[in-house]
């Protein structure tokens, strides 16, 4: 066993939450499950090993080679797998790069009931075990596809109404009524947000914000963001 690379075709879940999601959400993905000698309690993971004929063992010498943090008691090997998109409500996020935030964005656009997310390359490895660990599982119940480019995903779903979320326009969210079409909330990546080329696409729209700051980070724009939407819809 080695820490993750980017190239490796299996990553790992780190903690016991997470590889119980992994378990229920992905046992055709599971290939191994290592259990601490210092686990309290680990009947239930293993049933769900035994009940979906999964190898399981214990193995602190494994658990130590993946794991930075002492408090890590259960691991979950998986092979890595490819999602396709279902037509509903997506969200965009175009070249995000911040692991940590990517984990939980997929946990709280999950939260809000959208189950699809399209990531624009350029991007984070949604199979980084930070990402995985920020997801809390959530990861093992969302849609997640690639796009070389946002053209790409246009052309994936033409029929999508586009919301892009940037400061230069003036249009609302809070004013907003939205359609029960599908739709795609698109956000750009936390350091710039999204260019001007977006000013074209779709209903542009901003969060009506304090003039203290410049701007929301990036997990707090996708979850207002969800929140107003799933809320707004005619």
């Amino acid at each position: 066993m080695k820490k993750y690379q980017k190239e490796d075709t299996t990553s790992y879940t780190l903690g016991a939450f997470p590889t119980i999601e992994l378990i229920k959400n992905k046992p055709e993905s599971v290939a191994w499950v290592y259990l601490s000698s210092k686990l309290n309690n680990p009947e239930e993971i293993i049933k769900l090993c035994e009940a979906n004929n999964l190898p399981y063992e214990v193995s602190d010498k494994n658990i130590g080679k993946l794991s930075d943090k002492e408090n890590v008691y259960v691991v979950g090997v998986f092979k890595k797998y490819e999602d396709t998109l279902t037509e509903g409500h997506h969200v965009v996020l175009v070249s995000p790069a911040n692991m940590g935030n990517v984990g939980t964005i997929i946990r709280t656009v999950l939260g809000f009931g959208i189950e699809n997310l399209a990531v624009i390359k350029p991007a984070a490895d949604i199979f980084d075990p930070k990402v995985v660990r920020a997801s809390m599982g959530a990861l093992f119940q969302m849609k997640i596809a690639y796009y070389e480019s946002f053209a790409d995903y246009q052309k994936a779903f033409p029929e999508h109404l586009l919301y892009p979320f940037m400061l230069q326009t003036e249009h609302y969210l809070d004013e907003m009524k939205f359609p029960k079409k599908p739709s795609s909330l698109i956000f750009g990546p936390e350091s710039s947000g999204l260019d001007d080329s977006y000013l074209t696409v779709g209903t542009p729209i901003k969060i009506r914000q304090s003039s203290k700051i410049d701007s929301f980070n990036l997990q707090v724009s996708v979850s207002v963001a969800c929140y107003e939407f799933m809320k707004n819809k005619k």
